[in-house]
C-alpha cells in the first residue's frame, strides 16, 4: 500500500488516489527525464531548473517510496546513485502524452521571455506523445545548432536514447532558432532540414503537429498568452 502524502484530497476515488501520488509538483517532469533511463541526482538538478536541492531531495525520496522510481547505489569510489522508473513509473508515459498533447492543442506558443529552452527536455516530452500504429520503424538523429540527440520510433512508441547509435536512419536538423520557428504552432515542420528516410523524419515532426490540427482557435492563442 503506498504511504499516505502530508495533504492528501482526502477523496475515495481513482483520480484523487492518482493525484495523491503524482500531483506534487516536479513529479511528472522527473518522469519526463527519466524516460529515456537512469539518471544521477546532479543530471536532474541540470535539467530542472528552479528547483532546490533539498525540493528535490525530498520529491525522489517520496517517488520512491510511492513506488515510481527505483534508487540504486553502486559500491564506487567516489559512491555512484542513479534513480530510474520501475513499470509503475514507467507507465506514466502513457499520462505525460496525454498532458503533452493537451498542451500543444490549448497552450503551446512561442518561448516566453521567462522560460528556458532545453532542447533534451522539450524532445523527452515529444517523444512522449501517441504515436499512429502504422508510423515507420527506424532510428533519427536531432540536430539542434551544435547539439545531437537521437531517439527511436519502434512498434507505436517514440523514446529519446540515451547514447548516439552509429548510424541514424534519418536525420532532422536546424539551429536552435530554427526548431523553435518549426515547434510553433503556425509553422511545425517548416525551416528544418531533413536527410535519409524522409517518411521516418516527416512522421516524427507529424507527432507534434498531429496534435494542433486543425490550426489553433483564438480562445487556444489567447489561452498560450
Amino acid at each position: 500500500m503506498l504511504p499516505r502524502k502530508r495533504t492528501p484530497y482526502g477523496q475515495w476515488s481513482p483520480d484523487a488516489r492518482a493525484l495523491d501520488v503524482i500531483g506534487g509538483k516536479w513529479t511528472l517532469l522527473i518522469v519526463r527525464d527519466l524516460s529515456a533511463g537512469s539518471r544521477r541526482f546532479v543530471e536532474l538538478q541540470r535539467s530542472l531548473p528552479g528547483i532546490s536541492t533539498e525540493q528535490l531531495r525530498i520529491r525522489l525520496a517520496e517517488m520512491v517510496a510511492d513506488g515510481l522510481l527505483e534508487r540504486r547505489r553502486y559500491r564506487e569510489v567516489p559512491p555512484r546513485v542513479v534513480y530510474s522508473l520501475t513499470p509503475r513509473g514507467e507507465d506514466l508515459r502513457r499520462v505525460l502524452g496525454e498532458i503533452s498533447g493537451w498542451g500543444l492543442r490549448w497552450t503551446w506558443g512561442p518561448p516566453r521571455g521567462d522560460e528556458r529552452l532545453d532542447f533534451d527536455a522539450l524532445l523527452r516530452t515529444l517523444t512522449t506523445l501517441p504515436v499512429p500504429s502504422k508510423t515507420p520503424s527506424g532510428v533519427l538523429a536531432l540536430r539542434a545548432g551544435n547539439d545531437t540527440f537521437a531517439c527511436e520510433i519502434r512498434k507505436g512508441s517514440c523514446r529519446l536514447l540515451a547514447e548516439r547509435p552509429d548510424r541514424a536512419d534519418a536525420t532532422i536538423s536546424g539551429s536552435e532558432s530554427t526548431w523553435v520557428q518549426a515547434l510553433s504552432p503556425a509553422s511545425l515542420g517548416k525551416g528544418l532540414r531533413i536527410s535519409g528516410d524522409r517518411q521516418l523524419a516527416k512522421a516524427f515532426i507529424g507527432l507534434a503537429a498531429r496534435q494542433v490540427d486543425p490550426p489553433a482557435s483564438p480562445t487556444r492563442r489567447s489561452a498560450a498568452g
